[in-house]
């Protein structure tokens, strides 16, 4: 792999029955589901996995070089594999609390987007947490990760202890998913919910 060829988030739809689970069981039912998405994104890649650890502070640990990234949600999980350093993550547009507007960007980074508040909301709210997956931090710094500049409905820039990351969304369902993008080509795929048909460029 390399930064002239694409990476391949993998979105698969969380089956119903795991939604309804206990606490426990839905944590293990949406990690595994996610590794699911991971393994497609290799395949698709060209690549085999390795065995997936994570350090001290559970940011992913490359293997044989290749980065790798997974979110889950409720409804929803992703997963990318990538020669870089990678984050992606997901989540569903609702209404929030109005304070975390306050938490997750400053006055001048709002200024930069006028768009529907929540969409906007969680187009940075990804954007950052995505960065900072990333550089491997977590939210631990996310007053060190700043919106610099959006450059249009689908793309903007974050920036983190000066240096700059693309950003690139994908909206469906209710849902946005953001990812790195920096100079690689994006394609997003989705699965249906059988995680064996229906296989489809987004």
């Amino acid at each position: 792999m390399n930064n002239r060829n694409p990476i391949y988030p993998v979105i698969l739809p969380v089956p119903k029955n795991s939604r309804k689970q206990l606490a426990r069981e839905k944590v293990q039912a949406l990690r595994h589901r996610a590794r699911e998405a991971l393994e497609i994104s290799a395949q698709k890649s060209g690549v085999v996995l390795g065995e997936l650890k994570k350090n001290k502070n559970g940011a992913p640990l490359p293997f044989n070089g290749i980065y790798w990234s997974l979110t889950h949600k409720s409804k929803y999980v992703a997963a990318v594999i990538c020669p870089e350093q990678i984050g992606i993550d997901i989540e569903e547009i609702r209404p929030c609390p109005e304070p975390l507007f306050d938490k997750i960007a400053d006055s001048r980074e709002w200024s930069l987007i006028d768009d529907n508040k929540f969409k906007s909301f969680f187009r940075y709210w990804t954007s950052k947490e995505a960065t900072l997956k990333a550089v491997g931090t977590g939210l631990a710094e996310l007053s060190k990760c700043h919106i610099e500049s959006v450059i249009d409905d689908s793309h903007l820039i974050t920036q983190h202890r000066g240096v700059r990351f693309h950003i690139e969304h994908h909206f469906f369902k209710g849902h946005i998913a953001s990812i790195v993008k920096n100079s690689f080509q994006i394609i997003w795929t989705l699965l249906d919910e059988s995680g064996s048909a229906g296989l489809s460029k987004l």
